[in-house]
């Protein structure tokens, strides 16, 4: 089971890597974006962390509503409401139980992102973070460790592609052969899961 902790544990776990990635997560933002999503990700990330310290939250629904929040509240552009979206819906699908199943975390997973394509108007194929959320998503009713590659294969499937949504879009053809940023982020969260049932075997 996976209760309040393990939600704490793996957001302070996102945020250790996207601190540790922004540069790099800016470095692909420079070339088909605003060249800013790094930094961003990493100013919402610590001010998830800061929030979660200070009160923790008793369940994993309100683990992650709050960390949705935060993100939404302190990260700019389209990046802060799509991540606060992802997050506060899967959040919302836990409902309010103690503890969850790993299979319980893939279903509200699944509606997360969901309402994140709802949200964002954007499918599988535009070059956006659902090319990693949704491969990770049907992934997860695998294994924790199946999500994170299928994550990462999606982030690295967005290079040839063409933007059709987002900042990147405007580029038209331009838009190819790069990685898109939101997709690389996504799979951090992801593997962030994953480095955290690694870390002390819950739900594998």
């Amino acid at each position: 089971m996976l209760d309040a902790d393990f939600f704490h544990r793996w957001m302070a776990a996102a945020a250790a890597l996207v601190s540790r990635e922004a540069d790099h997560l800016t470095d692909l933002d420079s070339a088909i974006g605003d060249a800013d999503h790094g930094s961003n990700m990493q100013r919402g990330f610590a001010a998830v962390t800061a929030v979660l310290d200070k009160e923790p939250p008793q369940t994993p629904g309100a683990v992650l509503a709050l960390a949705g929040r935060q993100l939404i509240s302190t990260v700019g552009g389209a990046s802060g409401p799509l991540y606060g979206t992802l997050l506060r819906r899967t959040g919302k699908a836990l409902g309010d139980a103690p503890a969850v199943t790993p299979q319980q975390l893939a279903e509200a997973f699944g509606a997360g992102v969901a309402a994140v394509a709802q949200l964002g108007g954007a499918q599988a194929g535009d070059k956006t973070m659902l090319d990693a959320l949704l491969p990770a998503a049907e992934a997860l009713g695998t294994s924790f460790g199946a999500a994170r590659d299928a994550a990462e294969e999606g982030a690295r499937a967005t290079v040839p592609m063409q933007a059709r949504k987002g900042r990147a879009s405007y580029l038209g053809e331009r838009s190819i052969g790069h990685q898109d940023p939101g997709a690389t982020s996504s799979a951090l969260l992801v593997a962030a899961l994953a480095d955290t049932v690694a870390a002390d075997g819950s739900g594998s």
